[in-house]
């Protein structure tokens, strides 16, 4: 069975940082491309950023360009380094898994990916 499990979330102050995990079990994700995406109560899910495995080559959303990082350290860990937080960014983060590394799907679609974690939930204050 495959999942995926964030962790790192929490509640900050404006101006902190955090560092977002997420974890894939019950197969090998070294074809597949991964990213982040959000949801802000009462707002439709967002793209935040992606990471293709094969070139290391990676996408953000114009409103985390320069602030957020997408990593991994092998093809089943996933890191968002999140820095400089807004109250804006409070929401639920997901990580997921793509159908395959990106090549012929966009990455920054939700349709794109095939598994899902639960999320992890991450408050800003101001």
């Amino acid at each position: 069975q495959v999942q995926l499990v964030e962790s790192g979330g929490g509640l900050v102050q404006a101006g902190n940082s955090l560092r977002l995990s997420c974890a894939a079990s019950g197969r090998t994700f070294n074809n597949n491309g991964m990213g982040w995406f959000r949801q802000a109560p009462g707002k439709e899910r967002e793209f935040v950023a992606a990471h293709r495995w094969a070139t290391g080559r990676t996408w953000y959303a114009d409103s985390v360009k320069g602030r957020f990082t997408i990593s991994r350290d092998d093809s089943n860990v996933m890191f968002l380094q999140m820095s400089r937080l807004e109250p804006e960014d409070t929401a639920v983060y997901s990580c997921a898994a793509a159908r395959d590394d990106f090549y012929a799907s966009t990455p920054a679609q939700a349709t794109t990916y095939a598994y899902w974690g639960q999320g992890t939930q991450v408050t800003v204050s101001s």
